[in-house]
């Protein structure tokens, strides 16, 4: 046994053994030594993007799932951890771009260096199992089930709003507009209608919400809410507004001539939850694509010119909510359906085609949003709802103006004096009584727009027929296979311009055809590779009864940024699949981990025009104070300062991440899992600490040397003489027991920083042990360092896996990867004595040592002659009360 640790010699040992040995590949149904079927834990980390390099999110990710694999298969369970490839998607076409390359040559080329790097890190990673979402032997199944949901009316196709880039002719996703203009061209963009398909999400909608709300314990509860928020469920009331153009007073504006198919008579429909209200509405405001808007703005130029600024905005929600909200009005009039008054209709930049009708009523009194807009515009505030002691006024906006629970209806008619449920429940029968309105449960969630106009993603598997029309691909002629040839450079969808893939006969009539370009969103592939983990191989079926086994999943890992789509539509997509008969669970995740994110320092130079210029915490050299605290620092490179931006996640655009390489290239990666794991709790953040790596490999070396210096003394698998044991062997084991008790706990909890603490202690209590040479003595010492060995292991494999193996463990209890976990000796915890804390009048004065079995006369005896009390009372004191196990609280 070497006497220093080389952390590279180590890793490459033990690394070695188990590719020879294919230590993790995962079977169903695996059976114990005893021939008993194990209990099986599916554990799956959310899959990458092929990047190019594994980041620190990275990292503490997989180590956070490849410690629980490690535990929980020492504790007898059929443990399965796979790894795949979010492999499409837009960051390969923007790479491409930016290199002359196809998306496919960088994408593999990218898998195979991150592999490589994921080997390094040691992770039990059963790769027979591995998918990759660009193989036609993955995406076949998009296709398949796509056609499916297409058959069943789940995928429907429909025109919707994208961003058009007018000068790449090309559809943006949100992220690719900055500012309202095109990422690369730096044009404005425009709002486009286009057909697309879309998958009916809100089908499912309550279940999906009645499950997050009441069916995944196994959930953080900030997901869950995400989750029950982005769903949104609202109850209230959808009415409409008749209108009668060709009265008059129905228009300030001649009407148009062509009217171009809008009918003069009918209504405008809306929704509310605050029906209560609905004799406060002031105005109408319509989306700038409502068919209201179109045909108002065919004699108004001002207003065409209006709608067409609108068309140039942002099509994010987010975005939206927090734009300056303008409005123009359209000319045109509806009816109040309650009071017949007439109501000025309104185009509105707010106001989403998407969302509802694409009309919303106005009652700037109730609303903060309708007041902004209507001091902006000068238009009516009337008050409807009342609150007992408030002074309503028009000219500042006040929180109690919107409050439903203390409100009470008033200048309403006969609904005055209501609260809020009386009123929504009256306005609701009257309405339903004139046939324009009735109750109705609403969702936030819209259906899923499934189709993207980009190249490098699941080609829709449809054919345009100019006879027959859209053709679904037949299920003999999948998968539709996407060329990978094609280098994307910006101008439009490269699939328009492949003729070998663009032009084929239909296969309904053989006519000349063409393929549909669009190609799926990547939250397809990332809604159901987990289940194909479970069915390798699997050619005749999207899963087979592998996957009956391993899911549902026990454990899913992944980032809180994931916490609402890819989760509500894995849950989605699921639910589809079991209503199809392909799987038989209503959920796919049983418990969920998010894990926090990974922070570092951010330095930066600003120049006159304000432009940040960021550096890499590696590049500059930092001065602090006596405690610790940055002071100043400069940039290594010229010695000119650079500022301090304070701590932040890692990321590209801050320059502020730490490459994992670097760092197994200096310390090992037992050194970067041990740091990880200790420096936070798996759920919340962890700042990047280049003293807390040092740590980590320091106690790594003291565990080498420990190890080395007693390896002498070690005789692996000795029976313990419990007559020969001294009062030092049980005070060792009493100690070594308490921690192991601790550490099987946290890990069963998932609170790996405490484990690493726990070894800590171990390794601390078995240095400070003074054992003489009997052989008790090395039956002690050789049972601690062997529970040391199993408690480090799951952290730090590498090192622990050869140790075990040089001291002679893996022969007595076989290899480290499926020792048993030590169990917890409770005659070790056994104590002859206790301590008892002894306090007078409240106050701590010292502690006392009594048999464990001592009565309570025996203790109170033993406190009153105790020298630290005896300095504090005179004669009998007044009440002794012993709290058994614990304390002797005297009062004088």
């Amino acid at each position: 046994m070497q006497e220093k640790y080389n952390h590279a010699e180590v890793e490459n040992i033990a690394r070695d053994h188990w590719q020879a040995i294919d230590a993790y590949r995962a079977v169903e149904h695996a059976k114990d030594h005893n021939g008993q079927e194990k209990p099986k834990f599916y554990a799956c980390s959310m899959l990458p993007y092929p990047s190019g390099k594994l980041h620190m999110g990275h990292v503490r990710n997989y180590t956070i799932n490849d410690v629980m694999y490690r535990y929980l298969r020492m504790n007898g369970y059929n443990v399965l951890m796979p790894m795949g490839w979010d492999a499409f998607g837009m960051p390969a076409e923007n790479a491409a771009m930016a290199n002359n390359v196809p998306p496919a040559q960088w994408t593999y080329a990218n898998i195979a260096h991150m592999k490589q790097q994921m080997s390094a890190m040691g992770l039990a990673i059963d790769w027979s199992r591995e998918m990759t979402a660009c193989s036609p032997d993955y995406y076949k199944w998009n296709q398949w089930m796509f056609l499916k949901m297409l058959e069943k009316g789940i995928v429907y196709k429909k025109t919707g709003t994208v961003n058009w880039d007018p000068v790449d002719q090309t559809v943006l996703a949100n992220e690719q507009v900055i500012d309202g203009r095109g990422w690369r061209s730096g044009a404005v963009i425009e709002k486009r209608e286009i057909p697309m398909y879309y998958a009916r999400i809100t089908d499912y909608a309550e279940e999906l919400l009645e499950r997050v709300e009441n069916g995944l314990p196994g959930w953080p509860e900030r997901v869950r809410i995400m989750q029950s928020n982005w769903i949104g469920k609202s109850t209230g009331v959808r009415f409409a507004f008749p209108y009668d153009l060709t009265e008059a007073g129905s228009s300030t504006h001649p009407l148009p001539a062509d009217d171009g198919g809008f009918p003069l008579q009918g209504k405008l429909w809306v929704f509310t939850t605050r029906a209560d209200t609905i004799k406060g509405v002031t105005f109408c405001a319509i989306a700038p694509e409502h068919p209201m808007a179109t045909f108002a703005a065919r004699n108004n130029r001002e207003l065409a010119d209006f709608i067409a600024e609108c068309r140039q905005g942002s099509v994010i929600e987010a975005d939206m909510a927090t734009m300056e909200k303008k409005g123009m009005p359209t000319g045109l009039f509806v009816t109040h359906p309650l009071t017949g008054k007439l109501i000025e209709v309104w185009v509105g930049n707010y106001v989403l085609i998407t969302y509802g009708d694409g009309a919303v009523m106005g009652v700037p009194a109730h609303d903060e949003r309708d007041f902004a807009f209507a001091k902006k515009y000068v238009l009516p505030i009337e008050q409807v709802v009342g609150v007992e002691g408030k002074t309503f006024s028009t000219e500042t906006w006040h929180d109690w103006y919107a409050d439903k629970e203390n409100g009470r209806c008033i200048n309403s008619g006969k609904y005055d004096g209501m609260n809020y449920q009386q009123a929504v429940d009256a306005i609701a029968a009257d309405l339903a009584e004139r046939g324009l309105g009735e109750k109705k449960v609403t969702y936030r969630l819209r259906d899923w727009g499934i189709s993207r106009q980009r190249y490098w993603g699941t080609p829709i598997p449809i054919i345009h027929c100019g006879s027959c029309g859209d053709v679904p691909v037949p299920e003999k002629d999948l998968p539709v296979i996407l060329p990978e040839d094609c280098v994307p450079d910006g101008s439009g969808n490269p699939l328009n311009k492949h003729e070998g893939f663009l032009h084929v006969d239909c296969p309904q009539c053989g006519k000349p055809a063409r393929r549909e370009t669009d190609t799926m969103d990547t939250f397809v592939d990332s809604s159901w590779y987990f289940m194909r983990y479970c069915s390798p191989g699997s050619n005749d079926a999207m899963v087979d009864a592998r996957n009956d086994y391993w899911m549902p999943m026990d454990q899913y890992i992944g980032g809180i940024e994931h916490a609402v789509l890819h989760l509500l539509y894995a849950r989605f997509w699921t639910k589809v699949m079991r209503d199809f008969g392909l799987v038989k669970f209503d959920e796919p995740f049983t418990k969920l981990l998010t894990q926090g994110m990974v922070l570092n320092e951010t330095y930066y130079r600003e120049d006159e025009a304000g432009k940040k210029t960021w550096y890499n915490p590696a590049d500059v050299t930092l001065t602090t104070d006596d405690r610790g605290r940055p002071v100043s620092a400069v940039l290594a490179s010229d010695g000119v300062a650079v500022q301090i931006g304070g701590t932040e996640k890692m990321s590209k655009s801050k320059n502020n991440g730490i490459d994992p390489q670097a760092q197994i290239d200096q310390y090992g990666a037992d050194t970067a899992r041990l740091f990880t794991m200790f420096a936070s709790p798996p759920e919340q953040t962890l700042e990047w600490s280049g003293t807390g790596v040092e740590g980590a490999n320091r106690f790594l070396r003291r565990v080498w040397a420990f190890a080395h210096a007693q390896a002498p003394r070690i005789t692996a698998g000795a029976a313990l003489d419990a007559s020969a044991l001294t009062d030092a062997h049980k005070t060792l084991r009493r100690e070594v027991h308490k921690v192991l008790q601790q550490a099987d706990h946290d890990y069963r909890r998932t609170q790996y920083n405490t484990v690493v603490s726990a070894a800590m202690k171990l390794l601390n209590t078995l240095e400070a042990a003074r054992l003489d040479d009997a052989p008790a003595s090395s039956a002690v010492l050789a049972e601690g360092l062997s529970i040391f060995l199993r408690v480090l292991y799951p952290v730090a494999p590498h090192i622990t896996h050869v140790l075990w193996q040089q001291l002679g463990y893996a022969a007595a209890l076989g290899d480290i990867l499926d020792a048993p976990w030590p169990q917890v000796d409770a005659a070790a915890l056994e104590q002859a004595e206790i301590e008892l804390m002894i306090q007078v009048n409240g106050k701590l004065r010292g502690s006392i040592r009594v048999p464990k079995d001592a009565d309570k006369a025996a203790i109170e005896a033993a406190a009153l002659a105790s020298e630290g009390v005896q300095k504090f009372i005179t004669g009998t004191p007044k009440k002794v009360i012993v709290v058994p196990g614990k304390l002797v609280n005297i009062v004088a």
